[in-house]
């Protein structure tokens, strides 16, 4: 996902908490107590005399225990940007509400209803969120990118990826424009003076952050259908070939990670060129990818794969709490890591990952904390190489460790058990060990919620028909356990022996005939460590 175009982004800090504590980490945003939203229908109209949008959301709730006061996320009017408020409805009666730091608080009326409909309607400029401006050939766009926080500046809604809810976008805009949008295309009409209606519905929960808009003029094209999915391309006019030829990939991605994974949850699946602030963004059954994505040299195949694996980790099973990101992007890393060894064997998968250990050690130099980090509070500083690079490393580690068939049922139990709905690390965990038998607490604690990785010294020597290996951890915050593998090479031919690492220190010998070529570590690339001897 997400990166100016790659994987990527920023992050920081620490070490040491109680697991217990880190793994029930939250973040602060303010959860409702008794209101889940249900349904979203957004009636958006857009025009090209102004930037100005009018909108009229209709949002029906759910309240779980006692109807209480909720609140919506609006990003208000200031100087030039943000929303005015001119009506709150609970069904056809004017509501109780207020309008005050960027919240719609809204108090129900007395009633033992549990499942209410309210109505904002508002109008203005957003700032963020929806992207309103020209195309790379100069044609006035509006697009949605509201990763992770950003639908607040144009839709009345709980931003928040804990308050999944169906999505219906009503979009009335000049008739000369193309329209995609989150769901399955339920209407086109005309509705004369150069306006038409284009109409949207998405039945599965998803998350504001993966919601989306696409309004310009588009070439599309169906490219196939995947167990009766349909998947299109949605490029610009300029870019029809290279970009239906670059995206058609996406029906191999689709139909790998069905047989792998669990059913697709969403409606489509369409690819869309876009003004995004992101390299892709894998918003439900419509990802958007950068504007220069399309080159008609199939240079996008890691992205789109990257993306569409979203569409199981991150947005179907999505994360209840943004420190828990990993469970996005990590998996969405290592999952096109797994799709591309599907289909360029091994060394792929190991030209990846050691393109990615070294972006880790890197970053660590500089930012040395966890994957799991509670100590972030800004969904914006959520994304790093910890939670993308590193993240996929911990999969990678703990499908060597549990052995491919059982990693592989562990996964799906996983999906089965949280498509559709929110997981914390903690969940993930209690399926693996399911899957598997294992108590693998220590592995996730050491991995995740503690800060960087071993960092090794070592050497060989042989004499007397032995092979002595001597390793030391030398980092100094944590001496970490873990499995290491060590090649042992000679004319080319490679055996490999297995050593438990369980202290700072530990010799291996082995009865060998021959004098080997060299020895090397985890020549296979199972484990994430720093090779301290280059």
């Amino acid at each position: 996902m997400k990166t100016p175009f790659s994987k990527t982004k920023d992050i920081i800090l620490s070490l040491l908490f109680l697991y217990t504590a880190l793994s029930n980490a939250q973040d602060t945003y303010q959860r409702n107590t008794s209101a889940d939203v249900q349904a979203y229908v957004f009636g958006l109209t857009l025009n090209d005399e102004s930037n100005s949008i009018k909108g009229e959301a209709e949002i029906t709730v759910d309240f779980k225990n006692e109807v209480n006061p909720f609140a919506l996320d609006l990003i208000a009017k200031g100087d030039t940007y943000g929303m005015q408020v001119t009506h709150v409805f609970e069904g056809d009666t004017e509501a109780n509400y207020s309008y005050e730091r960027n919240k719609i608080n809204i108090t129900p009326s007395a009633s033992e209803e549990k499942t209410r409909t309210f109505k904002v309607v508002y109008e203005g400029i957003p700032e963020r969120g929806l992207v309103i401006d020209t195309t790379k050939f100069g044609q006035r766009s509006f697009f949605g990118d509201n990763w992770p926080n950003l639908a607040r500046h144009w839709l009345p809604s709980v931003d928040h990826p804990s308050d999944k809810a169906t999505i219906e976008f009503r979009i009335t805009a000049p008739d000369h424009y193309d329209v995609v949008a989150t769901g399955e295309k339920i209407e086109e009409s005309n509705l004369g003076s150069g306006f038409k209606l284009t109409t949207y519905k998405e039945p599965a929960p998803v998350a504001m952050k993966v919601v989306t808009i696409g309004v310009t003029k588009f070439a599309s094209k169906l490219l196939d259908e995947v167990y009766d999915i349909p998947v299109s391309a949605w490029v610009y006019p300029e870019n029809r070939l290279d970009g239906f030829s670059d995206y058609g990939v996406a029906t191999k991605v689709l139909k790998y990670f069905i047989d792998n994974i669990g059913p697709y949850s969403y409606a489509k699946l369409a690819n869309m060129q876009a003004k995004t602030q992101w390299g892709g963004l894998e918003n439900a059954g419509t990802i958007s990818y950068f504007e220069n994505s399309v080159t008609g040299k199939n240079e996008v195949e890691g992205l789109i794969a990257h993306e569409i694996a979203h569409q199981w980790f991150g947005n179907s099973a999505s994360e209840n709490d943004w420190n828990h990101v990993w469970l996005s992007e990590g998996f969405a890393t290592y999952f096109a890591i797994l799709y591309q060894e599907s289909i360029y064997g091994n060394d792929k998968r190991k030209e990846e990952l050691e393109l990615d250990r070294k972006q880790i050690i890197d970053y660590y130099q500089k930012n040395p904390s966890p994957i799991v980090d509670p100590s972030i509070t800004d969904p914006m500083k959520v994304l790093s190489t910890n939670t993308y690079q590193k993240g996929g490393w911990i999969l990678n580690m703990l499908r060597h460790k549990l052995g491919d068939e059982i990693f592989w049922k562990g996964i799906q139990a996983y999906y089965k058990a949280y498509r559709n709905s929110n997981a914390m690390t903690v969940d993930f965990r209690k399926i693996m060990e399911q899957a598997s038998g294992e108590d693998l607490e220590p592995f996730f604690q050491q991995w995740l919620f503690i800060k960087g990785y071993p960092e090794l010294k070592w050497d060989w020597n042989y004499n007397k028909k032995h092979l002595q290996i001597n390793l030391t951890q030398v980092q100094k915050h944590h001496i970490f356990k873990f499995p290491i593998e060590i090649g042992v090479v000679k004319e080319g031919e490679i055996v490999v022996y297995k050593m438990d690492m369980e202290n700072a220190r530990k010799n291996l010998t082995i009865k060998l005939d021959y004098q080997p070529d060299s020895v090397v570590l985890d020549p296979e690339s199972w484990l994430l460590f720093e090779n301290k001897n280059d």
